[in-house]
């Protein structure tokens, strides 16, 4: 098997991969959307491409959001670096989705900072489940202590 150039390899592997790859330049508008993306939020490429990060951002976390987004186009550093972030996400449809992700900073040959890039999964599953344990543990521990829960 002849293997191909990088370039059409790693877009194979960005484009086929079933997380969510999202780019989005200095401005925080989206330019690259994969098919993991278009699962996990409903939008096609063709949709989300060109449009802010405000189509995947909860209205109430907007402007924290662009706060750090902003700072980290303008300092050229993210405190986020190596660490997986939790957050919500908005999906078309309006519904909520609980996010894991990690982003880096993509610069150009210069080094100048073109934007961030961001892999993300969805956990919404596992969070609710969770989310059910502890409060099934509560109210154990409030019946047991005698105290309703």
């Amino acid at each position: 098997m002849a293997w191909e150039n990088n370039d059409s390899l790693f877009r194979r592997i960005v484009e086929s991969s079933p997380e969510a790859i999202v780019f989005s330049d200095q401005d925080g508008i989206i330019r690259l959307w994969n098919a993991g993306a278009e699962a996990i939020f409903g939008y096609g490429a063709r949709e989300a491409v060109g449009k802010s990060l405000d189509i995947i951002v909860p209205e109430k976390m907007r402007e924290r959001h662009w706060e750090g987004y902003f700072r980290v186009m303008k300092t050229g550093v993210t405190k986020y670096g190596t660490d997986l972030l939790a957050v919500p996400g908005i999906r078309k449809d309006g519904s909520r989705v609980s996010l894991e992700f990690s982003v880096a900073l993509i610069r150009d040959g210069d080094g100048a900072l073109m934007g961030i890039s961001a892999v993300m999964r969805d956990v919404t599953a596992r969070w609710q489940k969770e989310k059910e344990m502890k409060e099934r543990l509560a109210a154990l521990e409030a019946k047991g202590s005698g105290n309703p829960p």
